[in-house]
């Protein structure tokens, strides 16, 4: 049986990267971003260009209504969804001063970052619960939140704060779902050159080299691409919960 992947926010960036990997180890794609745009169809004739089945999914991840609708229409062009990537996420509005952190940017960044994960994870497992699973395919969550839900980045605290919920869901789903054997993953992203981080990345290369990290180099979004592939394959077998640091060291403690 093919697996098949809803993979949200995945029409550039590490969201694009992921789908990529997935098309390559066979997985089906649908690939989701908010509207149904350039980036979108671009998405979706490269990954077609893999062999595979994929589908343009349009959506917006924090609008809940919209749930039962893809997942009907992933099911009735690809299959059954076996996996779900919350990859979708956003930045702040402007970065600066904790103390002047506004509450729309707060609100934003939580809407998107860590609730609208939550309650499609919810959606997703209760859809996987509703059907009969074959023992051998493999399901799961992979939730791609940062490293700054460990790390503060004081220009940057609402972000951090919702990476930081994000992480907790990750762990409150592996939880709830692991006697229904649906594996959850938190593969938290370093310092990771993507449209994102255009504005800054060059000052993270130099701190790169100078010893922020353990590989001395900023990372590339095939790279995390390549790490959810391992999970949603069930690269990692006996495995469920963890915490997947892809930041080459950065967090590692050290004197």
């Amino acid at each position: 049986m093919t697996q098949v992947a809803l993979v949200t926010g995945a029409s550039r960036g590490i969201g694009l990267a992921v789908a990529e990997a997935l098309a390559q180890v066979g997985f089906a794609l649908a690939v989701n971003d908010r509207e149904d745009g350039a980036d979108l169809k671009a998405a979706v004739h490269h990954l077609s260009s893999f062999g595979g089945a994929v589908m343009a999914l349009p959506f917006d991840v924090t609008q809940r209504e919209n749930y039962a609708q893809a997942f009907a229409s992933v099911e009735a062009e690809l299959g059954t969804l076996t996996t779900l990537v919350n990859n979708a996420g956003v930045g702040v509005m402007q970065r600066g001063d904790l103390l002047d952190v506004t509450p729309e940017s707060w609100e934003r960044c939580f809407a998107v970052n860590a609730q609208a994960m939550f309650f499609l994870s919810q959606a997703f497992a209760r859809y996987l619960l509703s059907r009969e699973r074959q023992a051998e395919v493999f399901n799961s969550i992979v939730n791609v939140t940062s490293s700054n839900a460990v790390a503060v980045a004081t220009a940057r605290s609402e972000y951090c704060a919702s990476k930081a919920a994000a992480a907790m869901v990750s762990k409150t789903l592996a939880v709830r779902l692991g006697p229904e054997n649906i594996a959850v993953y938190d593969v938290q992203p370093g310092l990771i050159a993507t449209e994102m981080t255009s504005a800054v990345i060059e000052g993270y290369r130099k701190r790169a080299v100078d010893g922020l990290t353990l590989f001395a180099r900023v990372g590339e979004p095939a790279e995390i691409g390549r790490i959810v592939a391992v999970l949603a394959s069930g690269g990692l077998p006996y495995t469920t919960g963890q915490v997947i640091s892809a930041d080459a060291g950065m967090l590692v403690p050290r004197f």
